[in-house]
């Protein structure tokens, strides 16, 4: 749990580490808060393309030889960000960052669901994603207030740092895979019949559609957040803003309590709750006061990793041949919702403003909802 916790941090606060100074990106390179999103959307798209990739590495080298390189190379590359001389040059290289980000959360619940007993997965799984989230909101708070003395390039120089302690006790940590059993070339079914195995059940699908939507409405709310609490009728400043990243806290609440709450209620109802929740925080951020944006923020952040959760555990406790292709196909949707709604949500904010952007995140807890009702079909028999 310590090396897992550590690779969450190493993992997302790099990968989100733009997120708190994208304002000050925007005035550095003169552009528009949708073109600096694309700092962000690069960095997830670079993940999303090369989960399956990195998932049939992981099959074949093992799980932590696949974490062990991705965070090293990652890590490299985020020292060398703050150094970008143009927009388009930082957002080459956040992809290629992300890519090689892609290596942790493409095996991780796998590597979980294979050294857990079942009966403490959605615990354990639990505990990883609380820690994704101590990361996130360590590495954007910290990006933030350094920006806010030095400048953006000093604050992801900051979340770099922090990336590099965390690998370092990852790499510590980390104990010896137990239950992996490599695939070698040649035996057993190959990658593409595996990943039709993990695409032939519509609950799996059903399930990678909720981390499509949901993340992308997520990362919709926290990209633009900071350029609405900027101006006015608010007008705060940066470090006021990095501190709503505190907010990431309640993520932390979310994941563990929805962790501890899957055997009573079930994973459905919970799943559902999350979902309905979301939408309740957009109503506090659809408010011109500071006490209702913040209230909002902590409601929907809370709400998300519950259903974030209850998801990915329930894809690794699902999936029952190709593990690693199921998780991987779930960050793959994970991340391009974070990529392209989280973008599109930059062309909505652009066009209607803050109260389009409310709309545009319903919406996609909308279809969230709707596509979660697959989740309830039974496994299809083995073929």
């Amino acid at each position: 749990m310590a090396a897992m916790g550590a690779a969450g941090v190493a993992t997302f606060a790099q990968l989100y580490a733009v997120q708190a100074v994208l304002p000050g990106l925007a005035s550095t390179f003169d552009a528009s808060a949708a073109q600096t999103a694309l700092t962000v959307s690069f960095a997830t798209g670079g993940l999303a393309g090369f989960v399956l990739l990195w998932s049939g590495a992981a099959d074949r080298f093992g799980r932590v030889q696949v974490m062990m390189t991705a965070l090293a190379v990652s890590t490299l590359l985020g020292l060398f960000a703050p150094l970008a001389p143009e927009l388009w040059a930082l957002i080459a290289l956040r992809a290629v960052q992300g890519a090689f980000l892609g290596g942790v959360p493409a095996v991780a619940m796998a590597y979980l669901a294979e050294e857990i007993h079942p009966a403490d997965l959605s615990r354990t799984a639990a505990g990883y994603i609380a820690g994704t989230t101590i990361g996130g909101m360590t590495g954007r708070l910290l990006s933030g207030v350094v920006a806010d003395f030095g400048g953006w390039r000093w604050g992801i120089a900051a979340d770099s740092a922090l990336g590099l302690v965390a690998f370092v006790v990852f790499a510590v940590a980390v104990p010896r895979a137990r239950g992996f059993t490599p695939v070698r070339r040649g035996t057993g079914p190959g990658l593409l019949r595996r990943l039709a195995g993990a695409l032939r059940d519509p609950g799996l699908v059903a399930l990678y559609c909720q981390g499509l939507f949901l993340m992308g409405a997520f990362v919709t709310v926290y990209n633009y957040l900071g350029f609405r609490m900027l101006g006015e009728p608010f007008g705060v400043s940066q470090t006021v803003v990095a501190f709503l990243f505190v907010a990431y806290l309640a993520g932390t609440a979310g994941s563990a309590i929805a962790g501890g709450l899957t055997g009573r209620l079930g994973r459905h109802t919970i799943l559902l709750a999350g979902v309905a929740g979301m939408v309740v925080g957009m109503v506090g951020l659809a408010v011109t006061s500071l006490i209702a944006v913040v209230v909002g923020l902590l409601v929907m952040t809370f709400a998300f990793f519950a259903a974030h959760t209850t998801a990915s555990a329930w894809v690794g406790h699902r999936a029952t041949t190709g593990r690693a292709q199921a998780s991987a196909l779930y960050t793959l949707g994970y991340y391009l919702g974070s990529s392209l709604f989280g973008w599109l949500g930059g062309v909505v904010y652009g066009h209607l403003g803050w109260g389009g952007v409310v709309g545009y995140v319903v919406a996609l807890c909308a279809a969230a909802a709707l596509s979660g009702v697959m989740v309830r079909f039974p496994v299809p028999a083995a073929r």
